[in-house]
């Protein structure tokens, strides 16, 4: 795997060079100084991955990702001084199209290398990523244009997910999947959202658990709206907003409660949309599921089943999203019900939740 080294500081980039020498799966393939050069240095030469630094002169990071994703997308890791000092920056950049965050490992007196074993497991788990996004499955045609009803046809609401008191008990759950770019994106759709909107929210985004408590105040902040992480066991409420919070699988049980698992060990994401849109295929009530910007598929095969069994399901547009892996799987599978700009996406939700209270 080739990486790109992105920071203003020479000790830095010294001790992020040493970390990635240190594995022979790993090499430097250069070292920008600034976020100007790094995006030239991309365009030039994209690396496999690009180790971000986030305060720099010129040009900071969160802009040199973006600009980085909008002309030559590669995954990028945010390493920086001190996550959670510079969290909002961290939250942007990952708004940005950032897939993570890490501490910059620290060059000792002695010449040793302190945080570096954290920041390899990342590169690693980067290229599992990669690998899966790589699946020929990803490429498959897209429904044509001349077929507006192609995605209608193709997967009816069964009979047995018809309203009935069976399928009207418990709370309506809006779960939604994000990964690249997702923090901006989830926020801005939740801001769409009315305060009482009569279900509960479930999120699960691709972020390092360690991150997880700043992303909830984060996303509560530019919300305004009260988000808590999900706790295991917990009973869903109505006007809940729980946001996937350990390094396990959120599911959802059929008697309407929180738990989180270990298995599948070997999933590339954990915690996995594709884990929680499956759970919910038993949950008694069809409600909606949301498929956002993210690189890879994760969340498209379970969205394929929550439309089988009657729940309504939104893929973001590929003009919306910073990386339209996930939701453009899930668009050519058919397993969305629609797929439609992000700014589109809050007040369809809220829509079909009014429709399903009734």
């Amino acid at each position: 795997m080739r990486v790109g080294i992105v920071n203003d500081l020479a000790v830095a980039c010294e001790a992020l060079r040493r970390v990635v020498a240190s594995d022979p799966a790993l090499v430097v393939a250069w070292i920008a100084r600034d976020g100007i050069e790094a995006i030239e240095r991309a365009a030039r030469d994209r690396p496999d991955v690009i180790l971000m630094d986030l305060i720099m002169p010129r040009l900071n990071g969160v802009e040199a990702t973006r600009q980085i994703m909008r002309a030559t997308p590669c995954p990028i890791l945010v390493v920086t001084a001190t996550v959670s000092g510079n969290a909002s920056l961290v939250y942007e950049a990952l708004g940005a199209g950032a897939l993570d965050a890490v501490n910059t490992p620290t060059l000792g007196s002695g010449g040793a290398v302190t945080g570096g074993a954290d920041l390899v497991r990342r590169l690693h788990l980067v290229a599992r990523s990669t690998a899966a996004r790589s699946s020929p499955r990803l490429n498959a045609p897209p429904i044509p244009a001349s077929q507006p009803n192609a995605l209608q046809a193709r997967a009816p609401v069964p009979a047995m997910v018809a309203p009935s008191e069976t399928a009207r008990s418990g709370p309506i759950i809006v779960a939604i999947g994000a990964s690249t770019g997702g923090p901006r994106a989830v926020a801005s759709v939740l801001s769409a959202l009315p305060r009482d909107l009569p279900a509960v929210i479930l999120v699960v985004q691709h972020v390092s658990v360690d991150f997880v408590a700043g992303y909830v105040e984060w996303l509560s902040a530019e919300t305004g709206r009260n988000l808590t992480i999900a706790r295991h066991g917990a009973l869903l409420r109505e006007g809940d907003t729980l946001v996937a919070g350990e390094d396990l699988h959120l599911r959802c049980t059929r008697a309407g409660t929180i738990e989180y698992r270990a298995e599948p060990v070997d999933h590339v994401h954990r915690p996995a949309v594709d884990e929680l849109f499956s759970s919910l295929t038993t949950f008694p009530r069809p409600g909606i599921a949301v498929l956002l910007t993210g690189m890879g598929r994760d969340g498209a095969e379970g969205m394929l089943k929550l439309r089988d069994a009657g729940w309504h399901t939104i893929a973001q547009d590929e003009s919306t999203s910073v990386v339209w892996g996930m939701p453009g799987v899930a668009h050519k599978l058919g397993a969305a019900t629609a797929t439609l700009p992000i700014d589109e996406i809050g007040p369809a939700i809220a829509a079909r939740v009014r429709q399903l209270a009734r």
